[in-house]
């Protein structure tokens, strides 16, 4: 009898032990997705890092580099303002709005929350192609994508039928900050979507400004 006693104590001791780490693994689905998501992010990126691709490597690149400061998307723009007429002027300045939002956001908002150390670059013989400077700004989200999808997304809007070959190399500046190893997948995804965002409020902002002072009466004009 004492040793059913003592067993069943036993098993119920351990059945007690058990049972708040059953419900306390329940209440944390959401942490236990994200480092689901967080392993899958790190190794897509060991994944890029460890491929030989020496015939994209040089192109990705002179990409990443001569979007620094977004300089291809301000010479993007002054080409659209000039070609483009009027709608190209509008388009233009909505996208270098957009941009400025958009790395306002990222840069004095987002990163200094957030505090995410930049990847650790994988040796490789083939490394030194893909090499760029690292930033000495935190990791998330990628201030690169996050401004290529916002000047993507404003001069979509006004240009449709720019939308596409903008919005193709918008999507290539994204990834070469993962194949030149700065950015981890998440940094650049979450910055497209930051930057289309942000983009999405101010052109709509804008437009409503303009919108509102071009219905204003001249003065001096009759009505």
């Amino acid at each position: 009898m004492s040793q059913r006693v003592d067993k069943d104590s036993t098993v119920g001791k351990v059945g007690a032990a058990r049972a708040p780490a059953e419900r306390g693994a329940g209440r944390r689905p959401m942490a236990i997705a994200l480092g689901e998501l967080g392993a899958l992010d790190r190794a897509v990126f060991q994944a890029v890092a460890q491929t030989p691709t020496p015939h994209l490597d040089d192109a990705f690149r002179r990409l990443s580099l001569v979007a620094n400061r977004s300089r291809l998307w301000l010479g993007t723009a002054a080409a659209i303002a000039v070609l483009g007429g009027r709608r190209g002027r509008l388009a233009a300045v909505e996208g270098v709005l957009s941009i400025a939002a958009t790395s306002a956001a990222v840069n004095m908002g987002i990163k200094p929350l957030v505090r995410r150390r930049r990847p650790q670059r994988v040796r490789s013989a083939w490394q030194w192609a893909r090499s760029v400077p690292t930033p000495g700004s935190t990791s998330f989200p990628s201030g690169h994508s996050a401004s290529a999808f916002a000047f993507a997304y404003a001069v979509g809007r006004q240009y449709p039928v720019l939308a596409v070959p903008i919005g193709l190399v918008a999507t290539a500046v994204a990834y070469s900050r993962v194949h030149t190893g700065v950015h981890y997948p998440s940094d650049v995804i979450l910055g497209s979507i930051v930057g289309a965002g942000t983009a999405a409020v101010v052109t709509s902002a804008y437009e409503r400004t303009i919108g509102a002072s071009a219905r204003q009466p001249v003065h001096g004009r009759p009505s």
